[in-house]
């Protein structure tokens, strides 16, 4: 009797609650900052900081999430010939396996560069843009480390990717990129790489030899 009591009064509590709710009028608000936030402009005054600024830059040395550390070479032509020289792939060679880096080098390069990488790319054939080279142009000689920095930095009418693409996904590009050259040269780049690695070795045994 006395749980029939106590269920029949939270009962009518709960319908005298409901019915004292009104669309027409304010509801309490017992927290009113939960509700009415106070707004911010960006570039507000703001007195906390030094500058009285809102917005406030990074501080230095920091990375966003989910980005990569800098390059560490200048965009500039003599950054290109350093990165031409030295940079190389430092992806392990069973994480360039498999055909991701052809489907991001359809989806960004090969409207201009081509499927083969001779430069014919759709553009190209519709004249939009003119004067793409070939990957196999042996004036340009590219090297893995010169491709990644034109992907990177850009070159000429070809802007940056570095906000497409993270750093994996660029070598992965760079790697394909280097796979097209070897083909339009007639020969793989497996095979390139064994006769440079074959070439060292002569130069070292050489050198100890004399």
């Amino acid at each position: 009797m006395k749980s029939l009591i106590k269920l029949i009064t939270v009962v009518m509590i709960f319908v005298s609650v409901v019915a004292c709710n009104s669309k027409s009028s304010r509801n309490y608000q017992y927290m009113p900052n939960m509700y009415e936030s106070v707004g911010y402009e960006a570039y507000q005054e703001a007195d906390v900081f030094d500058n009285n600024m809102e917005a406030q830059e990074p501080a230095e040395g920091t990375i966003p999430r989910g980005g990569h550390l800098p390059l560490g070479i200048a965009g500039d032509y003599d950054g290109y010939l350093e990165a031409k020289a030295n940079l190389e792939n430092p992806l392990d060679p069973k994480e360039l396996e498999g055909s991701e880096g052809g489907q991001l080098y359809d989806i960004y390069c090969g409207i201009c560069h081509g499927k083969k990488g001779n430069g014919k790319g759709i553009l190209v054939e519709r004249e939009k843009i003119l004067g793409v080279p070939s990957f196999d142009d042996v004036g340009r000689a590219i090297t893995e480390g010169s491709v990644y920095h034109v992907i990177y930095y850009g070159k000429n009418a070809m802007g940056s990717y570095k906000n497409q693409i993270d750093e994996k996904e660029r070598w992965l590009v760079t790697d394909y990129v280097m796979q097209l050259k070897a083909e339009l040269e007639g020969s793989s780049k497996d095979t390139k790489e064994d006769s440079a690695v074959n070439a060292e070795t002569e130069k070292a045994t050489d050198s100890v030899a004399k």
